[in-house]
């Protein structure tokens, strides 16, 4: 009997090979379509950004450039006037000692400096005519132009006591009990102060000066530079010592010999002393017992506030008026005779 033939092609292995290569391919399928890659469009916004901040950053790296060459110029520059600064310390130094060494040297600076200023004052009379009077101090020759002022250490006493405010005792209560303001705009301090602005005009610019104001103590114009004498030509002092006194409002009594006492501050003394005054002391280094002052006790006052003085220190006064006070023209104009100085009354519209 003949075997009868099997169909292959439905056999159960070929639907297995089949259904593992359909799945195979399925898996390929699959596996291709998750790993598929978006290409995506840059951003022009973000891309404008990212190219202003390293433009930014490149500005920033070429100053950062710039500054350090500065700062290399400058240490450059600060190296080369330390190095002169040194050269220009040691040649002073030198100069020093060799006229140190050399007393002769000395005298002949001095005789320089006198010759200069004779002749200074030769053209001042040429220039100014009969309006040029000498004034001999002691030590160094100085001369007054009108009222020019001379000398090479130049103090100004300024009497900021009460009565500065007026010409009476009356004018002086009131004015006292004014506003403050109305105090700094009494008329007598207003031209105290205008007096003051003259004087330091006149200063020759290689002179030093102070300014002090006085009543019952005595203080320089400038807070913190007692005994300090300041440089004529300093342009920021001159306006200092202005703004000082201006602010100042004139109260209590006059003690001239407190205002004396402050010479001895400086290790220089002056050489010429302006007084700007309106009378006679009316207390001593301590307030008078009695609120009444008499004539002879503000005399006794001034008498024992002038043997303070250094000796041969030139006194120049200006006597502003005041009522009640006869003798103290008398007094100031003896002082500057004594002391080979001057004495002047001005009149209400000088300077």
């Amino acid at each position: 009997m003949a075997k009868k033939r099997r169909n292959i092609a439905f056999s159960l292995s070929f639907l297995d090979i089949m259904a593992c290569g359909f799945g195979a391919v399925t898996m390929l399928f699959l596996i291709l379509r998750h790993n598929a890659t978006d290409i995506q469009t840059p951003d022009t916004n973000l891309a404008a950004e990212t190219s202003l901040l390293q433009r930014d950053i490149d500005e920033a790296k070429e100053e950062k450039t710039v500054l350090l060459n500065s700062l290399k110029t400058i240490e450059s520059q600060l190296l080369e006037a330390q190095g002169l600064s040194k050269r220009i310390v040691s040649q002073l130094e030198e100069e020093e000692k060799s006229i140190q060494d050399d007393p002769n040297e000395m005298d002949k600076l001095r005789q320089q400096v006198q010759s200069l200023e004779l002749e200074t004052a030769q053209m001042e009379e040429i220039e100014f005519g009969d309006k040029v009077r000498e004034f001999l101090g002691d030590g160094n020759r100085q001369y007054l132009t009108g009222l020019k002022l001379g000398g090479q250490r130049v103090m100004i006493l300024v009497d900021a006591s009460a009565s500065m405010l007026a010409d009476t005792v009356v004018n002086t209560v009131r004015r006292r009990n004014m506003p403050e303001q109305e105090q700094l705009n009494s008329p007598k301090w207003q031209w105290t102060t205008r007096t003051l602005e003259w004087l330091l005009a006149q200063l020759p610019p290689s002179s030093r000066f102070q300014v002090y104001l006085f009543n019952t103590s005595a203080m320089p114009a400038v807070e913190g530079t007692e005994g300090i004498w300041l440089d004529a030509a300093d342009s920021l002092a001159l306006e200092q010592v202005v703004d000082g006194v201006a602010l100042m409002i004139p109260k209590d009594g006059t003690s001239l010999v407190n205002a004396f006492n402050r010479i001895a501050d400086f290790d220089d003394p002056p050489d010429n002393l302006f007084l700007l005054t309106d009378g006679l002391p009316t207390q001593g280094e301590q307030p008078p017992s009695r609120y009444m002052v008499s004539g002879d006790t503000r005399r006794k006052y001034f008498n024992s506030a002038i043997t303070k003085l250094p000796s041969g220190l030139t006194i120049n006064t200006i006597l502003f008026p005041m009522e009640g006070d006869p003798e103290a023209a008398a007094l100031y104009w003896q002082l500057a005779i004594d002391s080979k100085g001057s004495f002047i009354a001005p009149s209400r519209d000088w300077p």
